[in-house]
């Protein structure tokens, strides 16, 4: 018997505090739902395993983390070990290995948010939150991150609630919305959805089960705009290149690149002692068995 099969489920909003045992299992009716969901995950790969990353968030939007148990159940519908899908859910930062906040606030610090009052805004919600990176207020409420970069920094700078976006944020503003948070208040974003949804309801959106939401609000703003505008108003055109000067910049015929040439993806031809030795021969067989294993 799996781990996953194994003892009693915790209650569904269980919150576990140092020293806690993780539940080791899910109860019947848990179990059958997620598998069903499972199921239609795996229909749409030509491999199963292939579904293991939308698994890991169907698991976190059950449990509001990738936990043991949701680990196990992962590991045995995929055929999996435990210790393959541990590897992949620590490898991504989305998928949060101890129970996570009911909003995951992202505070961008990368370079243009910074200059711009990201370190500021985390300053400010670190303090007046009490908690540092990756920790949750005592209520469960919020967890709060450093963002390498949220990917809007014609907004900078940003801050992202369960990956929605406010733009343009100051640190009274970012403390203005996570208050609203704390106290159950709606919050709407600067764009997309008209408003934010839970951690444990976004994870299901990532594992592939839309809520509906896709088309609310605005996705591309006035600053993401600009430069397509502009174009327009003083017509630009991007530059043409056609197959005469795609030969001359490559150096090869009918607008592809030889063997070893920049932009080929063939093997480059042999031209050390190393690669023709029988040392070399064997390290390169034993490369590429281990990349067919």
């Amino acid at each position: 018997m799996s781990v996953e099969h194994a003892g009693a489920a915790a209650p569904h909003d269980h919150v576990r505090t140092p020293g806690d045992r993780h539940a080791t299992g899910y109860d019947d009716e848990t179990r059958a739902r997620l598998t069903a969901d499972a199921q239609e995950i795996i229909a749409r790969y030509p491999q199963a395993r292939s579904a293991l990353l939308p698994m890991l968030h169907l698991v976190q939007s059950e449990d509001g983390y990738v936990s043991p148990r949701g680990i196990a159940f992962c590991a045995a519908t995929l055929g999996l070990s435990t210790a393959e899908v541990s590897a992949v859910a620590t490898f991504y930062t989305q998928y949060k290995r101890h129970p996570n906040g009911t909003y995951t606030v992202g505070v961008c610090t990368n370079t243009l948010c910074a200059i711009m009052g990201g370190d500021a805004i985390w300053e400010e919600l670190s303090e007046h939150l009490g908690i540092g990176h990756d920790e949750t207020t005592d209520d469960g409420a919020i967890t709060l991150e450093r963002i390498e970069c949220n990917a809007a920094c014609d907004y900078a700078p940003v801050v992202m609630v369960n990956w929605e976006f406010f733009d343009n944020q100051t640190p009274a503003s970012a403390v203005e919305v996570v208050d609203r948070l704390v106290e159950g208040a709606p919050v709407a974003p600067t764009r997309g959805a008209a408003s934010v949804c839970t951690f444990k309801e976004m994870s299901r959106v990532l594992a592939g089960f839309p809520d509906g939401r896709a088309d609310e609000g605005v996705a591309a703003g006035e600053a993401t705009l600009r430069g397509t505008l502009l174009a327009k108003e003083r017509g630009w055109t991007a530059p043409s290149f056609d197959a005469d000067e795609r030969e001359a910049t490559t150096g090869a015929t009918h607008g592809e690149p030889a063997a070893g040439e920049a932009q080929s993806s063939a093997d480059r031809p042999v031209t050390t002692p190393a690669d023709v030795s029988p040392a070399g021969e064997q390290r390169k067989q034993s490369s590429d068995d281990a990349k067919e294993s």
